[in-house]
């Protein structure tokens, strides 16, 4: 196990495998979409394992998949079979928007992958069209059922926004009634490509709790699990739970347990930091095994307190979700 400058275990990765997506959500990046990296400039699959070999012996245990939209790049079954036989590494799980998801569901059970994120910020259609900029609704909600039914633990991920979703808050926790899921309501964060839409964020987790108890007057809360970025509630009655994550309030950095590393290679040891290490530029030049452990842990040895504090040591944010990884 190894600790951070704060005491806090680092035991989790969030693995970005591509900066590309198939959809433009208006969260996440501008209409026009982002320029994206060069092939070259990507790590490619046997650096990103090389590195979870080394972050797994330093203790991370956990590895969630994400991007960017993983699927869309080639290769990626194989390079999680990989992942999967890596000593010490003992959850595999991912990040996806479902668009093109469905036809891997049983390869990704078989391959043991515990627990899907599924992004879905709304279950009309014509919203969805308006906030990914894609028809794509009817995909998603196939990936959804064969997740469902092939037993891995689903989590509905949904980024309220003032004007854009706000209505889809109780449908979306409606599911909870007859499907083991848990439909997560999250904080929009400035993460989309031009900054923050909002000079006040109106819809925090506060505020969506608060919607969710005027029409689920039982709304019950639940204990949170160690390192939890949520708040997890359910409704009496019904299958699933529902978590709300304060991402821009950033309630949950005492307990954080993860990092990040971008597809192009740069570790984030918080969400909001600008990148504290080009890992890339350390494999390329021919770093070893050593070397690379010992930039990982002086790299966590100056981990920033909480996203605030981070953010400060940056200024604006004005990088898409997409290139940051999820």
């Amino acid at each position: 196990m190894i600790y951070d400058n704060h005491n806090r275990p680092i035991t989790y990765l969030r693995l970005a495998v591509t900066d590309r997506c198939n959809l433009r959500c208006f969260y996440c990046m501008p209409e026009e979409g982002i320029k994206y990296l060069p092939k070259h400039q990507l790590l490619t699959y046997e650096e990103m394992e090389r590195l979870v070999q080394v972050l797994a012996r330093l203790g991370v245990s956990k590895v969630r998949i994400t991007g960017g939209e993983p699927f869309v790049r080639t290769g990626l079954m194989d390079f999680m079979h990989r992942l999967a036989a890596i000593d010490g590494l003992t959850d595999l799980s991912m990040t996806t928007n479902g668009v093109l998801t469905a036809p891997h569901v049983a390869d990704l059970a078989a391959l043991g992958v515990k627990a899907v994120n599924l992004s879905l910020d709304t279950l009309d259609r014509e919203r969805f069209h308006k906030i990914t900029r894609r028809d794509e609704l009817p995909a998603v909600l196939n990936t959804l059922d064969a997740l469902l039914k092939a037993g891995i633990e689903t989590k509905i991920n949904a980024v309220v926004m003032d004007g854009q979703n706000t209505q889809d808050i109780v449908p979306l926790a409606e599911l909870t009634r007859n499907l083991p899921v848990d439909a997560r309501f999250i904080e929009e964060m400035p993460f989309n490509g031009e900054g923050s839409h909002y000079p006040v964020l109106h819809w925090t987790h506060r505020r969506i709790v608060d919607e969710l108890r005027a029409h689920f007057p039982d709304l019950h809360k639940l204990p949170d699990p160690p390192f939890s970025t949520a708040n997890n509630y359910q409704i009496p009655g019904h299958q699933g739970t529902i978590g709300v994550i304060a991402a821009f309030s950033r309630t949950f950095c005492g307990t954080c347990n993860r990092i990040r590393l971008t597809a192009q290679g740069t570790l984030k040891t918080c969400l909001y930091d600008n990148g504290v290490l080009d890992v890339r530029a350390l494999i390329r030049a021919g770093a070893t095994d050593d070397d690379l452990t010992a930039a990982f842990l002086r790299a966590f040895a100056h981990r920033p307190a909480n996203g605030f504090e981070a953010e400060q040591s940056r200024g604006v944010v004005t990088e898409s979700m997409s290139t940051i990884g999820g």
